[in-house]
């Protein structure tokens, strides 16, 4: 069993940046990837960004060039830096992560909210 727990999350600003964690505890063994998602009011769940095996990274269109998904390995965590956030980028962020190519876990969440 693993446990997924966010963290960062808070008001900002439009034009401002946060960063989110996403700390892994329990049985924290073959991580494929650790991921982030996001849920505006309304609207299903979206991928944001994704850190994979290899140093392998990808973002959201939406995202690109504002936002940073890293890992520190040895903490099992995962971390969004968000910059330049605009009033669309409010939502829920999710942490997602897989292990051993089976079991898929989620957090909590963790809201952000972006003000104009």
């Amino acid at each position: 069993q693993v446990q997924l727990v966010e963290s960062g999350g808070g008001l900002v600003q439009a034009g401002g940046s946060l960063r989110l964690s996403c700390a892994a505890s329990g049985d924290v063994t073959g991580i494929n990837y650790m991921a982030w998602y996001r849920q505006a009011p309304g609207k299903p769940r979206e991928f944001v960004a994704i850190s994979a095996s290899g140093g392998i990274t990808n973002y959201a269109d939406s995202v690109k060039g504002r936002f940073t998904v890293s890992r520190d390995n040895a903490k099992n965590t995962v971390y969004l830096q968000m910059n330049s956030l605009i009033p669309e980028d409010t939502a829920v962020y999710y942490c997602n992560a897989k292990f051993n190519g089976i079991w898929e876990y989620w957090g909590q969440g963790t809201p952000v909210t972006v003000s104009s």
